[in-house]
């Protein structure tokens, strides 16, 4: 669900900008209070575990569409909804610059349509209140297909409507959300199911890196901390690296939905900031599309899968470091949202 720059005006893009800044801002500033350094690790590897399996689309029977997991609703689980918008920022500034995936100008909405559901919505309105009585296999299976289902709607919508308010005439509104929201609801039920299989082994294996579980949880886990990490960073590498060569072919749910109504995936826009934003991806995008440019050997789609993992892994850490997000000498608990 990467927008590209034609989708988005000027005007509507700045706006989303702002609103995920203020949102990136305020996860900054609890993540430094909560001050839990263990959580570094786990941001890593889950980025980079979301950003291998968004590689891996999976195909709707019976549409002609695909889609892959947005992954805001599992980081949030695991880390909060604050540490986990950062995550996915961190994932879908790599996408975006690395291999053009979804415009520099769009960038604002897709952190606001892919990361603040999941992780804000996702983790405050379903995971923290159905684990608040503590996880159960049943529990987490249930709030991880509401969390996606739900949360995808709502980015699917936003999608619309930010066509709409950027006046692209090639997407009525109307049409437009009539074809998004069904084929969402599909692709999210999905992703509700993989979310579950991951945090139901995670649970059954750490059951404490679960948000808000582990100090009520009276299941003992079955791997070190340790353990689980490597095994979570074996399963994005193998993602990334080899089964995303069996990624459906079929469009995502927003080109299906724009070659429903547009008849076309690929909308036009002229303007200085679209030609400045396309000029600096050109330069920094040195794996277009997951693969070696002017090229379409499957090496460059698992060397991308790798490659991609590792670097959001270093952004992930990196930031983790500049920001000092646990930098304090005062080891805080979680903050009251």
């Amino acid at each position: 669900m990467h927008m590209a720059d034609a989708l988005v005006s000027p005007a509507v893009a700045g706006t989303m900008y702002a609103l995920s800044t203020v949102a990136a801002g305020v996860s900054v500033k609890y993540v430094r209070d909560e001050n839990t350094p263990k959580k570094i690790p786990v941001m890593g590897v889950m980025g980079a575990f979301v950003f291998a399996t968004q590689m891996l689309n999976f195909t709707i029977p019976g549409t002609g569409s695909s889609g892959h997991l947005c992954g805001g609703m599992m980081l949030s689980a695991l880390l909060g909804p604050f540490a986990g918008f950062l995550t996915m920022i961190g994932v879908l500034l790599v996408q975006c610059l690395l291999f053009a995936d979804g415009g520099l100008l769009a960038l604002g909405c897709n952190v606001w349509n892919m990361a603040f559901y999941g992780c804000f919505i996702g983790a405050l309105v379903f995971w923290r209140p159905m684990m608040k009585k503590g996880a159960s296999r049943g529990k987490i299976l249930l709030a991880s297909v509401l969390g996606c289902v739900v949360t995808l709607q709502l980015g699917a919508f936003s999608v619309s409507l930010e066509t709409l308010l950027s006046g692209v005439s090639e997407l009525p509104f109307s049409f437009f959300v009539a074809t998004m929201q069904p084929i969402h609801l599909a692709i999210g039920a999905v992703e509700g199911l993989i979310t579950a299989a991951v945090l139901i082994f995670i649970y059954e294996a750490r059951p404490e890196l679960l948000w808000g579980v582990g100090e009520k949880s009276e299941t003992e886990g079955r791997l070190t901390f340790k353990a689980t990490i490597i095994t979570l960073a074996v399963a994005a590498a193998v993602c990334g690296g080899g089964v995303s060569l069996f990624a459906s072919a079929y469009p995502d749910g927003l080109e299906w939905s724009m070659e429903q109504v547009a008849g076309t995936s690929e909308l036009e826009a002229a303007g200085g900031a679209y030609e400045k934003a396309q000029a600096i991806q050109e330069t920094t995008s040195l794996l277009p599309d997951y693969a070696f440019a002017n090229s379409d050997s499957a090496a460059g789609t698992s060397f991308s899968g790798i490659v991609g993992a590792l670097v959001v892994v270093a952004v992930t850490v990196g930031a983790c470091m500049a920001f000092k997000f646990f930098g304090n000498k005062k080891n805080e608990t979680d903050p009251v949202i």
